[in-house]
């Protein structure tokens, strides 16, 4: 069978103040042929997203070539017929969104091409039934979620019926629901034939694929089965590690060796759990870690909020939402994508004030018309959802200063600039001349939040801290952040990564259609299986784990949720056997 594409001895090199910066691509040669399900991986800043443009003649090489079938992207003639077999998700949907009302968006490909009426009609219900916006199509883009907007340009793509789709980290902004939705899609176009190229963080997404590739440093390091590049030496050196279901089976094997360390889905492996061959003392309880009894620095009371109220396009975010944030306990906010997550973010630091309710941050009530908003950004610092949002500045380190500089300090500038940027794992030296703009997506995020950090705030808001990271910068900052935690940080984190929540929060507010279905620890809402799965959610796969252990007679308290706690349970219940 023919390649339907062909990477030829592609180098491509972007241009930093007018001179050739370092190549981002070095003569990469790859095929992708018809019906394939592809991943490209590596560490932020590797070249995926540059070598996804090249797919589609978005991007032109410096030196070698790409051909679409025997069309040549470097021929402007072909780069219609490119686009039309080669769709493309971007890594931020708003970049590819044009039209005024999802309905139209949708529509803009197939019109562009002149297609008829009744047919344009057919493709744009079926591309919007497909990503589940049906109750959304007469709404305007920029009122969405990100994830919404997210099948909104996955829909624009599959309403021009490609021969294949480029997805770039197209399920980063995607709760799990959404995630499973864009992931079943993916498989049900494959199974019609079309090819799939993914480029992805999320390893629990790359045991899905038939063929990894990876990137470091722009050079191809690996090109071969999920099942291999798990396997392999370089794995972690190259920015990335095993998934979470594969990454627990090994530590597991030590206790159940028939766990095989080649586990790829969290249904083999809770197969694979053996009951316990000798009678286990009683569960020593649960594990669930008690609140604390101090006042909350952060209390929300009946909040409600409408966007556009009054007019026909008026959507209610949130609806007598009630939050409490202790001191010394890491707060999550979990639910799909628009349940309201970011709308009360941006209500905890004065970005919104309330319509409906009351919101006290510290000793300040946003309620109040008169309180400064500059008042509330000094006390919560919020990094937003789409980092490159609160850029201001054309170079990092100036963006890095930019509060400081508005907000005054008594100390240098550039020790402050400098703490924050090494806080979050960017080099001063390094990236202080670096455009924003020419940053990948887990740069920009990391800049974003040592802009914030910089304020040196004492309440921190993150909305999705981690999406668009490679697993290493991801586990780095989730150290860096459980550190400020341990030093007494005030943090408020929403996020569809439940790993991560189970890692970094004590307590948890689960939303729903813009209410609070339900709170407390989390070792207590990641054990109410069935009402998180009824919200759109899964809990934590140690969680998981530990109940079907339970099932199966092994005395595991209930709480777990990570990794490091299921371990302890197991091992406390085998020095107790008689």
């Amino acid at each position: 069978m023919s390649a339907l594409i062909t990477v030829d001895g592609v180098t491509f090199r972007y241009t930093k103040q007018g001179n050739p910066a370092a190549p981002a691509l070095q003569d990469v040669s790859l095929e992708f042929r018809e019906g394939e399900f592809a991943v490209i991986l590596g560490a932020n800043g590797s070249g995926k997203t540059t070598l996804a443009r090249h797919l589609n003649g978005l991007l032109l090489p410096d030196s070698g070539r790409v051909l679409v079938g025997r069309l040549d992207t470097r021929e402007r003639a072909n780069l219609g017929l490119i686009r039309q077999r080669v769709g493309m998700v971007f890594q931020h949907p708003e970049d590819q969104i044009v039209a005024t009302t999802v309905e139209e968006d949708v529509a803009f490909g197939p019109e562009n091409i002149a297609l008829p009426p009744a047919e344009i009609r057919k493709r744009v219900d079926a591309a919007i039934a497909a990503v589940g916006l049906e109750a959304h199509r007469g709404r305007p883009p920029h009122l969405l979620s990100a994830g919404q907007m997210q099948r909104l340009a996955l829909a624009g793509v599959l309403a021009m019926r490609p021969r294949c789709v480029v997805f770039d980290e197209a399920t980063t902004m995607l709760d799990p629901a959404g995630r499973r939705m864009a992931l079943e899609l993916m498989a049900e176009l494959r199974s019609e034939g079309m090819a799939v190229m993914f480029v992805t963080h999320n390893m629990q997404e790359v045991a899905l694929a038939d063929r990894a590739v990876v990137l470091s440093a722009g050079r191809v390091v690996f090109d071969g089965t999920p099942r291999d590049l798990f396997r392999h030496p370089g794995l972690e050196s190259w920015g990335l590690e095993l998934p979470p279901v594969t990454a627990l089976a090994r530590r597991l094997q030590r206790f159940f060796p028939g766990v095989d360390e080649g586990v790829l889905s969290i249904e083999e492996l809770l197969a694979r759990l053996p009951a316990p061959t000798l009678k286990c003392p009683s569960a020593p309880g649960s594990a669930v870690s008690p609140r604390g009894d101090s006042r909350a620095v952060i209390e929300v009371q009946g909040l409600e909020h409408t966007y556009m109220a009054g007019t026909p396009l008026a959507h209610q975010a949130l609806s007598g939402v009630d939050l409490q944030v202790t001191p010394g306990r890491a707060h999550a906010l979990v639910g799909v994508t628009g349940s309201g997550k970011s709308t009360l973010l941006q209500h905890l630091n004065g970005l919104l004030r309330p319509q409906k309710g009351s919101v006290r941050v510290g000793e300040l009530h946003t309620e109040d018309p008169a309180l400064p908003t500059r008042a509330v950004t000094r006390l919560a610092g919020l990094v937003m959802q789409n980092p490159e949002m609160q850029f201001f500045e054309q170079y990092v380190g100036d963006e890095v200063a930019y509060g400081p500089r508005q907000i005054g300090i008594d100390e240098p500038i550039a020790g402050r600039v400098r703490w924050a940027m090494e806080l979050v794992g960017l080099d001063f030296e390094s990236f202080k001349d670096r455009f924003t703009y020419a940053l990948s997506g887990g740069e920009k995020r990391k800049v974003a939040l040592a802009s914030i950090l910089a304020l040196k705030t004492g309440i921190l808001l993150l909305d999705e801290p981690t999406a668009g990271l490679d697993p290493h910068s991801r586990k780095e900052i989730l150290g860096r952040l459980k550190h400020l935690e341990d030093e007494g940080m005030v943090m408020v984190l929403s996020t569809h990564q439940m790993e991560d929540v189970a890692d970094l929060a004590e307590d948890v507010t689960a939303f729903r259609k813009g209410r609070s279905a339900f709170d407390g620890p989390a070792s207590e809402v990641f054990w109410q299986f069935d009402a998180l799965r009824e919200i759109g959610l899964e809990a934590p796969v140690a969680a998981q784990t530990a109940a079907r252990l339970v099932e199966l007679g092994w005395p595991v308290a209930k709480g777990v949720i990570n990794a490091g706690q299921l371990e302890r349970a197991i091992e406390a219940c085998l020095e107790k056997q008689p």
